[in-house]
């Protein structure tokens, strides 16, 4: 999974990435700070790992992991090329989906590039960049299709299609939340347009709001708002408490973390959210030399998550030998659930489901 940080200037990108990563980005007061993108590489928190190890005690444990990218502040112009834009729209389109840092808290000592905090505005100053660049694809697809339908009739569907797409753009509506059959998204998807991207919304509140306030403050009940009508996620963050959460030894961070109410860091949460967002869940592998957690799709089935380890898995595959975690961990040993009934032989129609400990069985 690749998650794109973006925003404005100086809403608290870089200090939220380097928060989550340990990364180190600069972080500076004011725009451009961040050129090339950076990128940090993060572990997925996932507890069931460390209880498989204790029961299977191998050489080692994987757990899968999520990619950040620091994507440069957007500003006005992005799309026609202003402030280094075209250079940072196309890191956006690399990425799964994108983490829009909004800032909801005043600090005189930290400028805003529009001068005042309006995080409504920040938002439509963001979206309509990436409308702008989905406008001139759009376009262009729908031209391409209206071409081939001159001697193929099925492109006329697809020029129709691009062509209600077009009327949404230029309302300054983002692809997001475009009602599709999944045939058309299956089109939509491969043009790779930036609005389409899933958005976790950060609205990175100050101190005092994130310990006390985050449901009265006004920016926070914005993104919401917004948030609702896109069918993206919200979720609140302090990126200043994250940093300090990230120099804190593990017995300090969860004293810390509990004095806060939470049970676990802005990361884990952000990490939480995108999977929810994307879809995604992780099946498990266990035993000698190594504990793993793969990432795949929600509604995956045996096959296509045994080609995850490997092609040969997906191509020679015969079954899947599949326990719930749950259930292994309440017998206590592969054998144990055997005798219980709850280890299954799996065929190539079976749907994984988060949490399954599995086996696969093939041959090439």
């Amino acid at each position: 999974m690749k998650l794109g940080i973006v925003g404005l200037p100086n809403v608290g990108k870089s200090t939220l990435f380097n928060a989550i990563t340990n990364a180190k980005a600069e972080s500076a007061n004011y725009p451009f700070c961040t050129i090339e993108p950076n990128v940090g590489v993060v572990a997925v928190p996932d507890e069931r790992l460390d209880a498989l190890a204790e029961m299977y005690h191998p050489e080692k444990v994987t757990p899968a992991v999520v990619e950040f990218v620091d994507i440069a502040g957007l500003v006005k112009g992005a799309s026609k090329g202003e402030g280094l834009g075209n250079k940072f729209l196309s890191h956006i389109r690399e990425v799964d989906a994108i983490v829009h840092v909004v800032r909801c808290f005043e600090d005189d000592n930290i400028t805003h590039v529009d001068g005042s905090i309006d995080p409504a505005r920040d938002i439509e100053n963001i979206n309509l960049e990436l409308i702008y660049s989905d406008i001139d694809m759009v376009e262009k697809r729908i031209d391409k299709a209206r071409k081939l339908a001159k001697a193929d009739r099925k492109f006329e569907a697809e020029a129709a299609l691009f062509e209600r797409l077009l009327a949404r753009l230029n309302e300054g509506k983002p692809v997001r939340g475009f009602e599709m059959t999944d045939d058309e998204r299956e089109l939509v998807r491969g043009v790779s347009l930036l609005s389409a991207k899933p958005v976790v919304y950060a609205a990175n509140l100050s101190e005092e709001d994130f310990r006390h306030n985050i449901e009265t403050n006004s920016g926070y009940q914005t993104l919401c708002r917004i948030a609702a009508d896109e069918g993206a996620q919200v979720l609140p963050v302090c990126a200043r408490l994250e940093e300090e959460i990230t120099e804190l030894d593990p017995e300090e961070k969860q004293m810390f973390l509990s004095d806060l109410g939470l049970t676990e860091s802005g990361l884990d949460r952000l990490i939480r959210v995108s999977y929810r967002l994307l879809g995604l869940i992780s099946y498990l592998t266990a035993g000698q030399p190594e504990v793993r957690a793969w990432t795949i799709v929600e509604g995956t089935k045996a096959p296509q998550a045994a080609g995850k380890i490997h092609s040969d898995f997906e191509r020679g595959f015969i079954r899947a030998e599949v326990v719930s975690y749950e259930d292994l961990m309440a017998c206590g040993s592969i054998a144990a659930a055997k005798e219980k009934g709850l280890y299954r032989s799996e065929g190539k129609e079976y749907v994984m489901r988060d949490g399954d400990v599995v086996l696969f069985r093939f041959n090439v």
